[in-house]
């Protein structure tokens, strides 16, 4: 073994495993220097864009290492293979020292996170038609109708902005005109030169289907990324200061896949392209942060989407209380109580079960006394009990699996 830049090369023998799925404890990431590695997946639930064979330039382990979780992936050597590993306190000194590689990292991130969204929005929203210009004169609708209409004159504005020609052009002006009065939106059309801004709480920072040519870096207050899914507006996240979205758009020009509400009074810094480039080589610790957050989304959609493959809809819920746990990093110890920061109605929705569904496999996780639903939030008087059914359900998941492959063997064979 040999260090350079604080950076670890290692060599692995055809065969070997270099990071095994579930193991706890990530520090280290890996690059590709030669030879190739397949990664897998106990449960494969997409394909994953660009395939399952890496080679020389690529790297793994970062989604688990920089979001500090339990490996996601296998990832064994088909060839004898070099590697630098990276330790995950080092990462800002990669950035500093290699600024390509680190940005080579940060757009994987973004392409991955957006491939899996789509994949998640597909299977628990099951939506697949893909939103047209259309889509924003819709987000200005349904604002409007639920008297929203901070959001909807935002909307509205972007829409007569960027499809002057659209087929809704006459009635979102006149919709507009309507609500005006009613309405408080800010920065409709951005700033050239003022980057710290305030958002008042219920208005919007930018809507889904725009383009967008900025990220933001909350320094007060918290944001809420929403999407509207069949005249439905789903919660995706609640966003805290330090935390920073947007970054798709900026990375990859494609237009914003959802979007940002100031949930209270907000202070927000606005970073567009050129003071982002700038920003990879003065302030490693931003890029450093952006990694982690990608990185903590990519982990959390990974396991939404396994959980969308259980069978069981009482272990579902079950997964995704679990699953919350484990992204909020609370010890699962046995016998200690938890509050959990939703109610049922969110646990149904987090798992996309339809309502009359969702509603009756809680009556059967509600009749496990160490569970409770109190005060529009869920209480377990024993955490390392939400840890051994949901682990329960996947064993029964794995064992039906197996058993389902036996029987196509055997009706070949």
């Amino acid at each position: 073994m040999s260090t350079n830049l604080h950076l670890t090369i290692v060599n692995f023998s055809k065969g070997a495993y270099i990071i095994v799925e579930g193991k706890q404890n990530a520090d280290h990431f890996f690059i590709i220097r030669s030879g190739k590695v397949r990664i897998s997946k106990e449960v494969e639930v997409v394909q994953e864009e660009g395939g399952n064979i890496l080679g020389p330039g690529d790297f793994f382990g970062v989604v688990s290492t920089m979001s500090v979780h339990s490996h996601i992936e296998t990832a064994q050597a088909l060839t004898d293979c070099s590697m630098i590993s990276v330790h995950k306190d080092n990462f800002g000194d990669l950035i500093v020292k290699n600024t390509p590689v680190a940005m080579k990292i940060i757009q994987g991130f973004s392409r991955r996170m957006r491939y899996l969204d789509e994949a998640l929005a597909r299977i628990t929203l099951k939506e697949s038609a893909s939103p047209n210009s259309e889509h924003l004169y819709m987000v200005g609708e349904f604002y409007a109708k639920q008297s929203q209409y901070n959001q909807a004159h935002y909307a509205y504005h972007q829409y007569l902005r960027l499809y002057p020609n659209g087929e809704n052009v006459a009635k979102a002006s006149e919709r507009l005109e309507k609500i005006k009065s009613y309405s408080k939106a800010v920065y409709l059309d951005g700033s050239e030169t003022e980057f710290n801004r305030i958002y008042p709480k219920g208005t919007m920072i930018f809507s889904e289907e725009m383009p967008g040519s900025e990220l933001y870096i909350i320094q007060k207050g918290s944001v809420k990324i929403t999407k509207i899914v069949n005249n439905t507006e789903v919660l995706l996240a609640v966003l805290k200061a330090g935390d920073i979205f947007g970054e798709m758009s900026l990375i990859e020009d494609k237009p914003r896949s959802a979007s940002a509400i100031a949930y209270e009074d907000t202070q927000l810094l606005a970073v567009n392209k050129e003071n982002f480039s700038r920003m990879v080589t003065a302030q490693p610790q931003i890029i450093a942060r952006l990694t982690q957050l990608l990185a903590e989304r990519i982990w959390f959609i990974y396991k939404q989407l396994a959980n969308t493959l259980l069978t069981d809809k009482v272990g579902r819920l079950y997964d995704a209380l679990l699953i919350q746990l484990e992204r909020a990093r609370v010890p699962l110890r046995q016998g200690e109580a938890h509050t959990f920061d939703f109610g049922t109605t969110e646990l149904i929705n987090m798992v996309g079960m339809p309502m009359a569904e969702g509603k009756q496999a809680l009556r059967e996780l509600l009749k496990n006394s160490r569970i409770k639903a109190l005060d529009n939030r869920i209480h377990t008087t024993d955490k390392g009990e939400i840890e051994k059914q949901a682990k329960y359900y996947r064993k029964m998941q794995k064992i039906e699996r197996a058993r389902q492959q036996k029987k196509r063997e055997n009706s070949m064979g």
